[in-house]
Protein backbone atom coordinates (compact mmCIF):
# COMPACT_ATOMS: atom_id res chain seq x y z
CA UNK A 1 0.00 0.00 0.00
CA UNK A 2 2.97 2.68 0.66
CA UNK A 3 4.51 1.53 -2.47
CA UNK A 4 0.95 2.70 -4.26
CA UNK A 5 0.69 6.06 -2.08
CA UNK A 6 4.66 6.77 -3.67
CA UNK A 7 3.47 5.97 -7.00
CA UNK A 8 0.99 8.42 -6.99
CA UNK A 9 2.79 11.46 -5.50
CA UNK A 10 5.64 10.60 -8.20
CA UNK A 11 3.37 10.52 -11.05
CA UNK A 12 1.20 13.45 -10.32
CA UNK A 13 3.39 16.50 -12.46
CA UNK A 14 2.81 14.75 -15.04
CA UNK A 15 -0.70 13.17 -14.33
CA UNK A 16 -1.58 16.71 -14.29
CA UNK A 17 0.34 17.46 -17.67
CA UNK A 18 -1.31 14.75 -19.12
CA UNK A 19 -4.08 17.15 -21.34
CA UNK A 20 -1.63 18.88 -22.75
CA UNK A 21 0.35 15.83 -23.65
CA UNK A 22 -2.32 14.70 -25.08
CA UNK A 23 -3.11 17.69 -26.83
CA UNK A 24 0.36 18.21 -28.54
CA UNK A 25 0.18 14.20 -29.19
CA UNK A 26 -3.20 14.49 -31.10
CA UNK A 27 -1.83 17.30 -32.94
CA UNK A 28 1.36 16.34 -33.93
CA UNK A 29 -0.63 13.25 -35.61
CA UNK A 30 -3.16 15.53 -37.36
CA UNK A 31 0.16 17.64 -38.48
CA UNK A 32 1.81 13.96 -39.87
CA UNK A 33 -1.50 12.99 -41.42
CA UNK A 34 -1.94 16.70 -42.96
CA UNK A 35 1.61 16.27 -44.50
CA UNK A 36 0.81 13.15 -45.71
CA UNK A 37 -0.84 14.30 -48.66
CA UNK A 38 2.37 16.71 -49.72
CA UNK A 39 4.88 15.04 -51.91
CA UNK A 40 7.64 15.56 -49.88
CA UNK A 41 5.81 15.08 -46.43
CA UNK A 42 4.81 11.57 -47.59
CA UNK A 43 8.32 10.64 -47.03
CA UNK A 44 8.46 12.29 -43.27
CA UNK A 45 4.76 11.88 -42.19
CA UNK A 46 5.58 8.83 -40.16
CA UNK A 47 8.01 10.93 -37.99
CA UNK A 48 4.96 13.47 -36.35
CA UNK A 49 2.49 10.74 -35.71
CA UNK A 50 5.19 8.24 -34.41
CA UNK A 51 5.65 11.48 -31.95
CA UNK A 52 2.08 11.96 -31.70
CA UNK A 53 1.10 8.59 -30.59
CA UNK A 54 4.27 8.75 -28.50
CA UNK A 55 3.01 11.44 -26.24
CA UNK A 56 -0.83 9.98 -26.21
CA UNK A 57 0.34 7.22 -25.09
CA UNK A 58 2.94 8.76 -22.24
CA UNK A 59 -0.28 10.85 -20.86
CA UNK A 60 -2.45 7.62 -21.24
CA UNK A 61 -0.18 5.56 -18.47
CA UNK A 62 0.31 8.97 -16.51
CA UNK A 63 -3.34 8.50 -15.71
CA UNK A 64 -3.27 4.81 -14.89
CA UNK A 65 -0.49 5.13 -13.07
CA UNK A 66 -2.14 8.50 -11.03
CA UNK A 67 -5.20 6.48 -10.37
CA UNK A 68 -4.15 3.18 -10.08
CA UNK A 69 -0.94 3.69 -8.26
CA UNK A 70 0.86 1.66 -11.14
CA UNK A 71 4.22 1.33 -10.75
CA UNK A 72 4.40 -0.30 -14.63
CA UNK A 73 2.59 3.00 -15.85
CA UNK A 74 4.63 5.32 -14.25
CA UNK A 75 7.42 3.43 -15.98
CA UNK A 76 5.70 2.98 -19.00
CA UNK A 77 4.82 6.76 -19.29
CA UNK A 78 8.86 8.20 -18.55
CA UNK A 79 9.66 5.71 -21.11
CA UNK A 80 7.65 6.95 -23.81
CA UNK A 81 8.30 10.59 -22.55
CA UNK A 82 12.30 9.50 -22.79
CA UNK A 83 11.85 8.44 -26.51
CA UNK A 84 9.58 11.43 -27.65
CA UNK A 85 12.32 14.10 -26.31
CA UNK A 86 15.34 11.92 -27.77
CA UNK A 87 14.22 11.96 -30.84
CA UNK A 88 13.10 15.52 -30.79
CA UNK A 89 16.77 15.71 -29.99
CA UNK A 90 17.91 14.30 -32.83
CA UNK A 91 15.70 16.28 -34.89
CA UNK A 92 17.01 19.88 -33.30
CA UNK A 93 20.64 18.56 -33.85
CA UNK A 94 19.88 17.56 -37.72
CA UNK A 95 18.44 21.32 -38.05
CA UNK A 96 20.87 22.82 -36.67
CA UNK A 97 23.24 20.84 -38.79
CA UNK A 98 21.21 21.65 -41.92
CA UNK A 99 21.20 25.44 -41.14
CA UNK A 100 24.56 25.22 -40.89
CA UNK A 101 25.44 23.79 -44.15
CA UNK A 102 22.97 25.94 -45.66
CA UNK A 103 24.62 29.24 -44.38
CA UNK A 104 28.03 28.16 -45.31
CA UNK A 105 26.62 26.80 -48.87
CA UNK A 106 24.86 30.07 -49.20
CA UNK A 107 28.17 32.44 -47.89
CA UNK A 108 30.38 30.90 -50.34
CA UNK A 109 27.93 30.77 -53.09
CA UNK A 110 27.18 34.52 -52.68
CA UNK A 111 31.37 34.93 -52.52
CA UNK A 112 32.07 33.61 -55.62
CA UNK A 113 29.28 35.17 -57.13
CA UNK A 114 30.73 38.77 -55.69
CA UNK A 115 34.38 37.19 -57.38
CA UNK A 116 33.35 37.45 -60.86
CA UNK A 117 32.22 41.13 -60.94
Amino acid sequence: MEDETIIKELSLPIYQSRGWMKLIGVMSIIGGVLAAFTIVGILICWLPIWLGILLFKAGSAAEGAQLNGDKTKLLESLTRLKTYFVINGVLALIGVIIGGVSVLMTGGALFSIMDQF
